[in-house]
């Protein structure tokens, strides 16, 4: 049977004098003394018999083994953190919180009647709404912050259930300057108008989705602060069907319709981040928005 060199401990020393920039940083952050942690790296890289960090002035830089060690520990030590976690919950009782990252895709009168099921069997758990957009909604789920999460957005690893769908329709004001532009717009014309973005909530986010190619772009929170701007005949912008198609048909805003794409489905999906760590209560939210979703009532009715 093989036995280890090495100690979880060691790799999650390694960790934090990277993360943290250096050995005193990492010392104060783990609440150490930084001779304990120089032993300690020092040691995992006597036990291996390779260098992982080279250490210019104050600061710790990996070598490009240390680049591909750590890379390969991070998954061990949270694989050791998700075993340890499904220990405390195989008995578990009720959890006190359960943590729910909403992204605004997602239709919210699809929520409250789940909430509404959800509460009485509730056992006083508290429950967090947090309301995200884009990276902020992938971040939820691949930095485990979230309990449950609702995203059109599926990163690469996890896996969800469909719960509803919605589509994004380019829109304006009726007197906008786009309104009056027969036949499907080409894209070209769009970039010479303003257009209104939702605001992504991540603390690092990344442009990856949408068509974000106007010169000249405002950025919102929120939905609400961007149809108020469209009634102002300010800009255009992608909204979600169920935001705007009442306003659409009383003519207040004027759907563009754009060549190559005059809207953009998209799938809301619910997912747990963190599976095996999810409580009983947890798992019920997930199981009544499954089972209240237009999507299974599809199934049932088929």
């Amino acid at each position: 049977m093989y036995r280890a060199k090495t100690t979880i401990e060691q790799w999650r020393i390694l960790q934090a004098v990277v993360d943290f920039g250096g050995y005193a940083h990492a010392a104060n952050k783990l609440n150490k003394s930084q001779s304990s942690l120089n032993h300690a790296v020092a040691k995992l890289q006597d036990q291996l018999g390779v260098k992982l960090l080279e250490v210019k002035g104050r600061k710790a830089f990996l070598t490009e083994a240390g680049e591909v060690m750590l890379r390969r520990s991070r998954h061990l030590t949270q694989n050791v953190q998700d075993l340890e976690e499904l220990a405390g919950n195989i008995n578990q009782d009720w959890e006190p919180e359960i943590t729910v990252a909403v992204d605004l895709a997602y239709p919210k009168k699809l929520l409250y009647p789940v909430l509404n099921a959800f509460y009485p069997e509730s056992r006083g758990s508290r429950l967090r709404i947090i309301e995200t957009v884009l990276t902020g909604t992938e971040e939820a789920i691949t930095q485990g912050w979230a309990d449950l999460a609702i995203s059109p957005i599926m990163p690469k690893g996890f896996l969800g259930e469909p719960i509803a769908e919605c589509s994004l329709y380019p829109v304006c004001h009726p007197e906008h300057e786009l309104a009056s532009l027969e036949g499907p717009i080409d894209p070209n014309e769009l970039q010479q108008h303003l257009q209104l973005v939702i605001k992504d909530t991540s603390r690092t986010p990344s442009e990856k989705q949408g068509w974000l190619k106007s010169e000249q772009r405002w950025t919102v929170s929120t939905f609400e602060t961007a149809v108020d701007l469209l009634l102002e005949n300010i800009g255009f912008c992608w909204l979600p069907d169920f935001i705007v198609e009442h306003l659409i048909e009383s003519k207040a805003l004027h759907r563009l319709p754009i060549k190559g794409s005059s809207f953009r489905p998209l799938i809301c999906y619910v997912v747990k981040p963190k599976p095996d760590s999810c409580g009983p209560g947890t798992n019920l939210l997930y199981q009544t928005l499954i089972k209240q979703s237009p999507f299974n009532t599809q199934f049932i009715e088929k």
